[in-house]
Order: C-alpha cells, then structure tokens, then sequence
C-alpha cells in the first residue's frame, strides 16, 4: 500500500494541486513506497506569501521565547527518535544505527539553536563620544529558504531552519522528492512544540519550485547543499537577485596515512568513513593517499578482507544489523557502476569489486577497493557518491600535500600520523574547509561552522555556528546621545520575560 507526502503549509498539512508527482522508492526492495506532488510555481509563491505575514510577528517576538520552544521541538525529537530514524531508512536506505546517528547531529543544531537569546547580544560600546553610546542590533533577514539534499533528510534541514527561525524569520524548507517525508514529520513536531503557524513551512517540488525561491523578491536568503554544478546555479541566480547564499557543492576528500601511523586505527576510520551511508556523504572519505609503498602495501592487505565482509543490505530489520545499506536509486546505482567501470578501463587495480554482490532486488552494490590511482583518472577527479574507495601511493609527504592542494574541491580531508609536528603543518598549508587529524570525518560541532574552500562551497558563510547565525542575520549599528533620561515609576514585582 502506497502513501502520499503533502506539503506543510501555514502550518497544516496540504496537498498539492498539482497533477506532477513523484514516486518515493524503498531502496532496499526497489518497489514504489510512495508518491509525492511536484508542487507548482504558484503554490510556491502561495506558501512565501504566508511566510512573509507570519515574519511580521515572529520577528518581534523574544529571542527568549523563541528558544523556548526549541527546547520543546528537541524534546519531541528525542522522544519520537526511533519513529523518525526509521522513517529516515525506509526513505533512505542507511541502517538504523546510522539514521540515528544522523538525527543526533541534527539536534546538536537545535541545541545551538536553544541559546539564540546569547547568540543575538550584539555589541555595546558606552561614551564612543561625549555623552553617545554605540550598538549593534543582529535582525532576521526576512523570509529564508532551504533546498536540501536526499543524503541526510534530518540533518541537513536542521542545519538552517533551527538557526534560522530561532534568529527571527520565517522558512520555506524544499526538501529532496527522493526522501521527503522526514521534512513533513518535523514540521508538524514543531508546530507541536509551539511555533505559530506560518513560520516554518515545507514545499515539496523539482526546480520549478526551486526557481521560484530563487527569484521571488520577498525571499531574502537561500541555503543549499548539494552537488557543484548545482551549486554554481543556485548561488549564481539567487545572488543575481539579491539575495544573500550559501551553497555547498561538491566534494572528493583526501586522507593521508604517514608511515608511522597506527594502521589498525587508520584501517578502521578508513571503512567508516568511505562506506558509511554506502559512500552517500558529502564527508566521505574516498580517497586514501599512503605515503611509501610499503605503508601502503600493508593498508591494503589489513583493508581488502574488511571490504570483502562488509555486511550489505537492508537498513531495517536485520539482526546483526547491516554495515552498509543500499544507494538511493535505480539511476544512481547504475551511475556509480558506471565509475568502477570507468576505474578498471583506465587501468586502476580493483582488489574488491562491489559489482559483483548479489541481490534479487533493490539498489544495492558491494564496497569497491582500488589501488594504484592515479589523479589523471576519472574516478579520482569526480566525486563518486557511492562506496568506492580509491588507494593513491605518494612516496613523501610534500606529494601528499600538494594532490590535495591541487584538486578543485577542498571540503574536507584528514592525516593519520603519531608526529606531531607534521599533523600542526598539514591543518596549517592544506587547502582545505575541515580538517582532521586522527578523526576520519572530521565535521564540525553544531557551534563550529561546517563549511569546505574551492568549489566545494560558494558564497562568504558557512552553515550553522557563528556563520549560520551571521548569515540569518543582518547587522544594524547604532549610534545614539539622549539629552535628558526619561524615568518611570516604581515596580515591585520580580521583572520576568513578557
């Protein structure tokens, strides 16, 4: 039995009227779960309507009060935990224990988002001349959007409404069609929570509605995360349309392993972090650079059988729980096919080919292992998004640097190394947005920001932290002198938030 996603708009559950839909597949079986309607334009513009309306109040109301009901959205949260991980999986495909892990990275954004009333302080200077104060005031931006990927359907989205909403504007969240169901469930947990109607609102669409959030002049910030090419339309059109953006792209992270090491820690991080999600992460790692054939050498024999074992199926249900669930989609699964194919004619050494896992339906494909890449090759120069792991031997650290330096994204990388000396020079010269020294995924606490260099992201700000709380908000210094002080009568009672 199929069932249908609708949209959340001023703060109810609506469907859409329009005759487009899009189907919502279990990757695990490969049958249609679901459907979605591909809102149109004009519902769009609807649903920004009633975003601007709801900012009028919602802006004025106390960042204090504001926060408080994010503490109650993260207390349904954890409450409806085991509800929501299994819906991320359904949609998804990533097991369990994964889909859970994402959900506490999410929350740690709306923790971050619960101290709003500190975040918003701004700055007072007293006597900047005789007898003239000084201060800034950090206001919201206005009616903000949300286009976010099918990889990580909670975490992402909390990475900006929380912070967003919390900062004083409204939000229109366009989720991915793939796996849409999460954003909805959400939205109506907020509105549990108590955020009025309107504030938060969930349009479900394809670029039709994108384009819409884009241009419309009453959206004044856009977020995106998601693939380069994407990345560069999104920041280009909304930008040239006055609209402030953040939109990250693309990513092929390096980490390099030094020959003194510990390689069992180093082997470890390794098959977490290139077949964790099934290489469906934006923070994967795909790329191992060893310094020194015999290092190398040496991973390779401790990583080949651990790739062979790897345990591949469905997210849910299974017990021992799977390691590696399937890839989104029929179309995806045959594009990252297509790359090891792409791998072995160029000539690359497959030790573990994933192709030849066998499974009568869904969208599944083993861990793939290559050796002896080199960065003339598609497979190490495009990112993958699938679980392909691919060996490049350097034989000093300076080569080891210098591929990282050169490759066109700078999301995120890591050094595995017991010298201290080397990891301190390696976070200080690499060109890159995140860095890790001994932690394989080295993605940043909600009050860090999370954001890559080069083309992996595009516009000034990164998400969530300091710069998600900048990019929310626009600053306004004032500059005031008062010729006499102006008093009020005596209160007795304890002063309190109203």
């Amino acid at each position: 039995m199929t069932y249908r996603v609708s949209n959340f708009i001023n703060g109810q559950p609506q469907e859409s009227r329009s005759e487009r839909q899009g189907a919502i597949f279990n990757p695990a079986c490969g049958k249609q779960q679901g459907s979605v309607g591909l809102s149109s334009a004009a519902e769009c513009q609807e649903a920004i309507a009633i975003a601007e309306r709801a900012f009028a109040d919602w802006s004025q109301t106390p960042p204090l009060v504001r926060a408080r009901i994010f503490f109650r959205f993260k207390e349904l949260m954890e409450q409806h935990r085991d509800e929501l991980a299994q819906l991320i999986s359904r949609e998804h495909g990533k097991v369990f224990s994964d889909a859970q892990g994402e959900l506490t990275r999410g929350l740690e954004v709306v923790e971050f988002a619960c101290g709003i009333p500190h975040l918003l302080k701004g700055e007072h200077s007293l006597n900047v001349g005789r007898g003239v104060d000084s201060y800034s005031m950090m206001q919201p931006v206005g009616v903000c959007a949300g286009i976010t990927p099918f990889n990580f359907p909670a975490m992402v989205p909390l990475w900006m409404f929380p912070v967003a909403i919390a900062c004083g504007n409204t939000f229109i969240l366009k989720p991915s069609e793939k796996d849409p169901s999460l954003s909805l469930r959400m939205a109506e947990l907020l509105k549990e929570a108590g955020l009025p109607d309107g504030v938060l609102n969930v349009v479900n669409g394809d670029k039709e509605v994108v384009d819409v959030l884009l241009t419309d002049p009453r959206v004044g910030a856009v977020s995106f995360v998601g693939s380069t090419p994407i990345a560069q339309y999104i920041y280009a059109t909304a930008s040239a349309h006055g609209k402030r953006v953040q939109a990250l792209g693309g990513a092929k992270n390096h980490m390099v392993v030094m020959p003194d090491a510990d390689l069992d820690q180093a082997v470890s991080a390794l098959m977490g972090a290139a077949y964790g999600a099934a290489g469906e992460r934006c923070m994967a790692i795909s790329v191992a650079v060893v310094v020194g054939d015999e290092t190398a050498d040496a991973l390779v024999a401790k990583l080949t059988p651990l790739v062979e074992k790897l345990r591949v199926g469905p997210g849910l249900g299974q017990s021992p729980e799977n390691e590696m669930g399937p890839l989104i989609s029929k179309e995806h699964l045959a594009k990252v096919r297509g790359y090891v194919d792409q791998g072995v004619t160029e000539g690359a050494v497959l030790r573990v080919d994933g192709r030849t896992l066998s499974h009568d339906e869904g969208y599944f494909i083993g861990g793939c292992l290559f050796d002896e890449v080199t960065p003339e090759m598609r497979i190490y120069r495009e990112e993958i998004f699938g679980p392909v792991l691919s060996i490049v031997r350097v034989p000093d650290y300076e080569t080891a640097l210098r591929l990282i330096n050169e490759h066109e994204y700078g999301n995120g990388t890591a050094i595995f190394t017991c010298d201290g000396d080397t990891a301190r020079d390696f976070t200080a010269r690499v060109q890159v947005g995140m860095v890790g020294v001994n932690v394989p995924i080295p993605v940043p606490m909600a009050f860090h920001s999370f954001g890559g260099w080069k083309r992996s992201i595009f516009g000034p700000l990164n998400m969530h932290g300091p710069d998600g709380v900048r990019f929310y908000t626009r600053m306004k210094t004032v500059t005031a002198r008062w010729p006499q002080s102006l008093r009020s009568g005596a209160e007795f009672s304890m002063p309190t938030m109203k």
